[in-house]
């Protein structure tokens, strides 16, 4: 499933490009599967979401244990075929919390690493996850956790080397970091990164040219913005919607289209629960943004 000699999944050109992720080629726009959750009534329209989502070639998913407690990486098992050259990467480093004042609680501990890698085999069905985020609360959206869970990262990276020895898990990334965070870790072998960044947060632009100095895919999350009160929207810019009727386009698009010219280190995993919002995600890579719209693009601050 993760051979570098197995076919793609479909002949279908690759959405934005090529990539490089784990030393892997993939698309440079693949799916967020968080937003299935929203489906947890209607799974036949989730897994057809998926499929036709590898038919389209996308050939990475980025997904986790905590999403929906197994439910969303149940789907994904059952979407991928034999033959499919899917990378699936998940994360770890938080667990699904039903009863608490959030959707999920931290799990920072080497023990409950451990404890999310065996979730993450028993829900996708595999004898080896190939990529792994470890979920830090070191920058970007945090909740509260106690004292006991601030565990060292050399703690951490220990474990999960361990567990990638052991054949457990394929690669190791990280998620939610600050730049001293990601060069403490490099010689664990990084190969990605995902933290918050868009149009319109740009305060990880020193951790990007890390990123791409050290020749890590760099995966931003909510590449919109607005993904939680009071944040700032990529869709709410003058310059991103003169942009968008310009190229006949959507603002969204603009905002993704956007992310793939300015860093070709960028791989994007935009989420969505409905086939037309995912169809018009995969277009924006084909967008081509000139000299003049990227100055007024870049501008923005």
């Amino acid at each position: 499933m993760t051979s570098e000699t197995t076919p793609t999944t479909s002949s279908a050109p690759r959405p934005g490009g090529v990539g490089r992720l784990a030393g892997r080629t993939v698309s440079r726009i693949g799916y967020g599967a968080m937003q299935l959750e929203r489906l947890h009534d209607d799974r036949p329209a989730a897994i057809a979401l998926l499929r036709h989502a590898f038919d389209l070639g996308v050939d990475h998913v980025d997904t986790a244990h905590f999403y929906g407690d197994g439910f969303v990486n149940g789907l994904i098992r059952e979407a991928l075929r034999p033959g499919d050259d899917v990378l699936v990467v998940t994360k770890v480093g938080a667990a699904s919390d039903h009863a608490g004042p959030f959707p999920m609680r931290v799990a920072q501990r080497p023990e409950e690493l451990r404890a999310g890698i065996e979730a993450e085999l028993t829900t996708l069905g595999m004898e080896q996850v190939p990529v792994v985020n470890l979920r830090r609360m070191d920058a970007g959206m945090t909740i509260p956790f106690p004292d006991e869970q601030k565990v060292d990262l050399d703690d951490q990276l220990a474990e999960l080397i361990a567990l990638r020895d052991a054949g457990k898990i394929g690669a190791i990334g990280l998620s939610s970091v600050s730049p001293d965070v990601t060069r403490r870790a490099l010689p664990a072998g990084i190969v990605c990164v995902q933290n918050p960044y868009s149009l319109v947060a740009r305060e990880d632009e020193d951790l990007l040219e890390l990123c791409t100095e050290e020749q890590i895919a760099w995966v931003p999350y909510f590449p919109l913005g607005g993904a939680i009160p009071g944040m700032a929207k990529v869709t709410d810019e003058p310059a991103v919607i003169a942009a968008a009727e310009r190229l006949g386009c959507t603002p969204a698009q603009v905002g993704l289209a956007w992310l793939l010219h300015h860093s070709p280190r960028t791989l994007l995993i935009p989420g969505t629960a409905t086939a037309a919002h995912r169809e018009a995600n995969l277009a924006a890579g084909a967008i081509t943004l000139d000299a003049q719209t990227l100055a007024a693009l870049d501008a923005i601050r």
